[in-house]
């Protein structure tokens, strides 16, 4: 059964294309490695390279997950091999042909749990609500939870929880602030309120690197990063830095933020981090008053956006009155208002998260006030 099984999915991996090779991607030596075991679990290892189209590990998986038997794929994907340097060390050329380091490995940091990034393609679509709600209603749900505020730019966090004060440093290590049972820190606790962050690619580098490694978070189940919009220094220094589960692509309805989108869903698909699923912001408004449902922005942008990228629509969050003014007061609105359309809509994002991350819906009583 295993040896059969495993034949038809080389076969299947026989009709996957890299058209930057005009080769398949067993001939082109691109999996390294395909483990079945008796109940149809499938790994593998795939190389893929910067010049490789990124949607090539998409196809791998749907066409293994077209074979009969099989039952799950993971799919570990890692740099091709590097030439060898005269004393034995892996480097990587330039396109000058020059040699320069291979790229640092991400490290293991179990204290903090399950690792999510929190990410969107353009600012201004509620990125920050979305990861501040998150957090919040997984600490509700009995989850202990922190959030970084990988936001250099724009650090919103601090407001959005109703903080303000600096961290204090215990034992040469920051101690983060808690707020509403998340613990969270943010370049806005250290720099005054109305002073520009104008810092170069290598600063904010720094800047991340030191949040994950000197500040005493505690033992954790799920860490947030809230990250700028785009694709920049800040994500690539995360999944460089730590080993990331999985992202959360955050986007709006209308067509043009769901482009902006898909090209950061696309960069962390490049550095093998799944996205775990789209969130759409703003999906709609429902009036108070009668209950009408209005496409404010469009609809069924989130949708799209996650079909074509063949992940799930973890939940449409309306816009809803006063939700701003909440922000600006510190009230995450599944505190503040947990019976509202947002709320609610909030509360499937957890749970849909929970799930999609590996884990199951907490068994503790979900904590009110």
């Amino acid at each position: 059964m295993s040896d059969k099984l495993q034949a038809l999915v080389a076969g299947a991996l026989t009709n996957v294309r890299n058209p930057r090779v005009d080769n398949d991607v067993i001939s082109a030596g691109m999996v390294q490695s395909l483990d079945i075991d008796s109940e149809g679990h499938v790994s593998m290892t795939f190389a893929l390279g910067r010049d490789d189209p990124a949607g090539l590990v998409r196809e791998v998986r749907r066409a293994v997950r077209a074979v009969a038997g099989v039952s799950d794929v993971a799919i570990e994907v890692i740099e091709p091999t590097a030439p060898q340097a005269p004393s034995g060390g892996q480097v990587q050329a330039t396109s000058a042909g020059q040699q320069m380091p291979p790229a640092p490995q991400p490290k293991a940091t179990p204290k903090l749990g399950t690792i999510i990034a929190i990410s969107s393609g353009k600012g201004g679509v509620g990125k920050s609500t979305i990861a501040a709600n998150l957090a919040v209603e997984l600490v509700r749900m009995g989850k202990r939870v922190g959030i970084m505020d990988a936001d250099i730019y724009g650090p919103n966090i601090p407001r959005i929880f109703g903080v303000s004060e600096q961290p204090p440093v215990v034992g040469g290590r920051i101690t983060p602030l808690e707020s509403h049972g998340v613990k969270l820190m943010s370049i806005g606790l250290l720099i005054e309120r109305d002073a520009p962050a104008i810092w170069r690619g290598p600063i904010v580098v720094k800047v991340i690197t030191q949040f994950l490694e000197d500040v005493d978070w505690g033992e954790l189940d799920y860490f947030l990063v809230d990250l700028p919009p785009g694709t920049g220094d800040a994500q690539l220094s995360l999944t460089q830095t730590v080993h990331v589960k999985g992202a959360i692509i955050v986007t709006t309805p209308q067509e043009m933020a769901v482009g902006d989108a898909l090209r950061g869903a696309k960069m962390f698909e490049k550095v093998a981090v799944p996205v775990l699923g789209i969130v759409e912001n703003m999906s709609y408004f429902s009036c108070p008053h009668c209950g009408e449902r209005s496409d404010i922005f469009m609809s069924g942008g989130g949708q799209r956006l996650a079909d074509e990228l063949e992940v799930k629509l973890l939940g449409q969050v309306p816009l809803q009155a006063g939700m701003a003014d909440l922000a600006d007061d510190g009230k995450p609105v599944v505190l503040a208002a947990p019976d509202s359309p947002a709320s609610k809509a909030l509360g499937e994002i957890a749970r849909n998260v929970i799930e999609r991350a590996g884990g199951k819906s907490a068994s503790l009583p979900v904590i009110t006030g």
